[in-house]
């Protein structure tokens, strides 16, 4: 496993309170809308894909910043602690600006043999300042778990721990199809998880608020008596 002294901490600018705020109202959709405006990537990058499963659609979208961890569970580690043993890597995770989402990339060919976080993990990770997590293997005790409003993101569920070991901190991984670097910037709802520009972070609610005004002028269109397909087009093209 790597020793925590080898993490360093990102460097990405964080948000004010009140930008913060601004971008933690709306939902992914309209993020992942406001990002392509800017053509600063492909529209097929930056967010999950539908391997992950959003185990609590009707929490309020999460934002934060990722820590990441890579590990493996189907076997028991060569050298060091089972995940529930280790408690090291807790530094380099409150070096992460908070709120954190933890983002876990299960290394096992077939991901998900043990399930990493149940509710008592859940309750530690948000005494250190987490919001939620997201994973390509497995979660579970879902019951107990939302009550806490923290929300999970896994491919699947698990009835066991298993082997749940870490083998690297702080790492690039790859969640559902969208890479994610400790620092990142990420929201997500019952959509799934969208990664922030840091670059645009604060300039996405303006934009996502004048390109929702627009929606709400079509869709009253289409609903109003002197509707007509090329008033439509018309619109569509403004």
């Amino acid at each position: 496993m790597d020793a925590p002294s080898s993490f360093q901490t990102p460097l990405h600018p964080r948000l004010n309170d009140d930008e913060f705020r601004e971008l933690a109202s709306l939902d992914s959709c309209s993020v992942a809308n406001a990002i392509e405006r800017f053509n600063l990537q492909l529209r097929n990058e930056g967010f999950t894909e539908g391997a992950l499963t959003c185990r609590f659609p009707q929490l309020p979208p999460m934002l934060g910043y990722a820590f990441t961890l890579q590990v493996r569970s189907s076997a028991p580690p060569t050298k060091g602690r089972l995940f529930f043993e280790n408690t090291l890597w807790w530094d380099a995770l409150l070096a992460i600006p908070a709120p954190r989402i933890l983002v876990i990339q299960d290394m096992d060919r077939l991901p998900g043999a043990g399930a990493l976080i149940g509710d008592v993990h859940a309750e530690i990770l948000q005494k250190l300042g987490c919001v939620g997590l997201m994973t390509n293997g497995a979660v579970r005790d879902l019951p107990r778990v939302e009550p806490l409003k923290f929300q999970m993101y896994s491919a699947t569920l698990s009835v066991s721990h298993s082997y749940s070991h870490i083998v690297h901190i702080g790492t690039q991984v790859q969640i559902g199809g969208l890479e994610i670097h400790a620092g990142d910037l990420l929201h997500g709802d019952c959509h799934g998880v969208v990664r922030v520009p840091s670059e645009l972070a604060g300039r996405i609610p303006k934009t996502a608020r004048a390109l929702r005004e627009k929606e709400l002028i079509i869709s009253s269109y289409c609903e109003s008596p002197d509707f007509s397909i090329e008033g439509l087009r018309l619109l569509l093209n403004s």
